[in-house]
Parts: C-alpha cells; sequence; structure tokens
C-alpha cells in the first residue's frame, strides 16, 4: 500500500450535517452538488463523464478502486470531471492485469480530492429523503464550522451554464471521411463513447463547441444533428435552444440525449425543473411506449422536463417513460424528424438494451 496511514477528513453537507472518514486521492479541500451514482462498476467512465462537472460523487457499490484504472480506453473525456468522491471502503491496490495504476495515483494526478470509510447507505439514504445539496470534502481543515462557511461559497447547480466550461473549444472531427453519412455534433459535454457509436455505424461526426451557431454546423452540411449530453441548468442555456429551433427549422434529422434532451424538449415550448434527487446509475428500468418493451439503462441528470407539458403538445409525443417515477424518458416531435431520450444510450458503463437508438437515428438519415 502505497498509504500506511491515511489523515483524517471531514464531509459537510449544506444543512450542516457531519461525516468522518479518511482521506482519498489529493490532500486538500473541494466542494459541489453531491449526488449518488448506484452502479457496481464503471467508475473511470462516470468520473471522466462531462455531465458530472462540479458535482461530489457517491459511490454507493461497496469497494471502489480495486480494479485500478486504464488511462485510455475507458476515459470518457480527457480528464477526470468531478469535484470530490464518497465511498465507503478505497482501495489502494488493485488486481486488474490489464490496469495501468491505482485509483488513488489517478486521483493525485487528477488533483482530487475524496473521503472513504463513510457509511454511504446511511448518507445516501439522507440524502434521497432530504433532497440533493452542496457539499464540501477536506483534509486539510477539520473545523466543521470553517468547512460550512467555505461551503456557503459553493454556487447552487440551478441556473448554472457549464456546458461551456466542458465542451471541445474548437471543432474536431471523428470517423472516416469518406463515409456516406455526416453529423454535426453539438458538444455540450459529449462521451467519447457516443462518438464511438456513430463511428461504428458509418458515421463521420464533426464536434462544434456548445456555443457554435447553428449556421456553422449547416455550413459543414451534415446529413442529421446530434446534441449531446452535458452538465448544468438546461434552462441557463438560450443559446442552445437557439441552435436547436434553427436546427429543426432544416427538417433534418436530430438526436439528443440526456441534456440534449432537455435543450430539444426547450427548444418546443416545453419547460424542464430540478429534481430532488436526479436519476445515476446503471438499473433504471424504462418503458419504450412504442414499442412495448422494457429498457434497464444507464442514467446521469439531475433535471427533467414537466410531464404535464408533454402530455399537451399538440406537436411532442411521450415515447419513454420511468417505471419508478413516471418521469419523462423520451420524445419525439410529430412534425418534425426528431427525437431525444433522457439516458444514456451509449451505456458506458451500463447495459446495452438503448443501442438501438442509435440505428434509428441511421435509419432516418438514410431516408
Amino acid at each position: 500500500m502505497k498509504h500506511t496511514q491515511q489523515p483524517e477528513a471531514l464531509l459537510v453537507l449544506q444543512d450542516g450535517t457531519v461525516y468522518r472518514g479518511l482521506a482519498l486521492g489529493k490532500i486538500g479541500t473541494a466542494g459541489g452538488e453531491i449526488c449518488f451514482n448506484t452502479g457496481m462498476t464503471g467508475y473511470q467512465e462516470i468520473y471522466t463523464d462531462p455531465s458530472y462537472y462540479g458535482q461530489v460523487i457517491i459511490n454507493t457499490t461497496s469497494h471502489i478502486g480495486n480494479y485500478g484504472v486504464l488511462n485510455n480506453a475507458e476515459q470518457e473525456s480527457s480528464g477526470v470531471k468531478i469535484r470530490g468522491m464518497v465511498c465507503n471502503f478505497f482501495s489502494n491496490i488493485h488486481s486488474r492485469y490489464t490496469a495501468d495504476g491505482s485509483l488513488q495515483d489517478y486521483f493525485e494526478r487528477a488533483n482530487i480530492v475524496g473521503i472513504h470509510g463513510v457509511d454511504t447507505r446511511q448518507l445516501v439514504r439522507y440524502i434521497r429523503s432530504k433532497g440533493v445539496m452542496n457539499c464540501i470534502i477536506s483534509s486539510e481543515i477539520l473545523d466543521p464550522a470553517v468547512l460550512l462557511a467555505e461551503l456557503n461559497k459553493v454556487p447552487d447547480m440551478a441556473g448554472l451554464e457549464l456546458s461551456s466550461e466542458v465542451c471541445t473549444q474548437e471543432a474536431y472531427e471523428e470517423g472516416d471521411p469518406e463515409a456516406k453519412l455526416r453529423v454535426a455534433v453539438l458538444d455540450l459535454g459529449v462521451k467519447r463513447s457516443i462518438i464511438s457509436n456513430f463511428n461504428e455505424r458509418g458515421v463521420f461526426c464533426k464536434v462544434f463547441p456548445a456555443r457554435t451557431p447553428h449556421s456553422e454546423l449547416a455550413s459543414w452540411k451534415p446529413n442529421g444533428y446530434f446534441i449531446a449530453n452535458g452538465p448544468g441548468d438546461p434552462a441557463a442555456m438560450p443559446y442552445a435552444v437557439e441552435t436547436v429551433k434553427q436546427a429543426l427549422d432544416t427538417e433534418k434529422p436530430l438526436f439528443g440525449i440526456c441534456l440534449g434532451h432537455q435543450i430539444l424538449s426547450l427548444a418546443s415550448g416545453i419547460s424542464t425543473y430540478k429534481m430532488h434527487n436526479g436519476h445515476r446509475g446503471l438499473n433504471h428500468p424504462v418503458k419504450n411506449l412504442i414499442t412495448g418493451h422494457c429498457e434497464v439503462t444507464s442514467q446521469n441528470h439531475g433535471f427533467a422536463v414537466k410531464a404535464d407539458e408533454v402530455m399537451d403538445h399538440a406537436n411532442v409525443e411521450l415515447t419513454h417513460i420511468n417505471l419508478n417515477d413516471k418521469t419523462i424518458e423520451g420524445i419525439r416531435r410529430k412534425d418534425k424528424p426528431a427525437f431525444s431520450v433522457q439516458y444514456h444510450p451509449e451505456s458506458s458503463p451500463g447495459p446495452h438494451d438503448s443501442r438501438y437508438l442509435f440505428d434509428q437515428f441511421v435509419g432516418m438519415m438514410n431516408e
């Protein structure tokens, strides 16, 4: 083991609740919105998902770090996007022979502060009851009162525009330039596995920064538009809503995932709201109302689309619904070749039940 004696760490919630544990990752202080992920594997993919930017993740599975990290194959972006991590048992050693190194070293290089030795079952039950809130972790300041004062400086997620902070700053291309189909990707925090799913289906992608105007996307002459996942409050992104409105007017196929689903909804005149607790994990049951089939899905979102406005909309059809809480999981426009889902069909990590949606989008562009 690298650390024979781990220093103490504190986790302080916005309501003043204090949890004590041991430090992991970098010695320091970090704050953000606390949320929990129920996935039992795929922690590196979770930590590098841009949708988690500005958040502190509770991993609910008992052991974290035991299979190490792969610095390329399991990276969903250029680096770690979470603000901090909370877990029950953290392993400084790993046993996967293909691993490039330990999670501890990985976090130290990424300047990520964390805490382990916390009763995550009790903590998650508490958050589920009280609702989402900000928190702060520290392994250098052990006075709860001082940490609570620091926590008051952390902004609430509601109203935050974060996509322009995590997206690419320069447009880039991925795939075969000679491919028949071209998709313009509006990068609101896109995952690499999404681009891979397009490339595997013979689609050439150009990924554009979040604030790119529609005219620039259209000048590339795409066959369709993809609106990516990402972090933050969709209601704080009027620039993306306007881009999607103009893309819809072209009558070319459009597909949105997660934040992209919320932006399509806003562009269609449907409001979003912040959830009491978001959906984050690999086992969320969703019913496809078109086929009648149930999908086990990978999810990561703290905002959702207002169900009553979907049901009352003349040009929007409900296609998918969450079987746990009946929230909206998918819509399609009746008057445009556009659809979106709230969950992650690329499923990295997670089940592959929903990858047919990429095929559906490709089929629409081939028509």
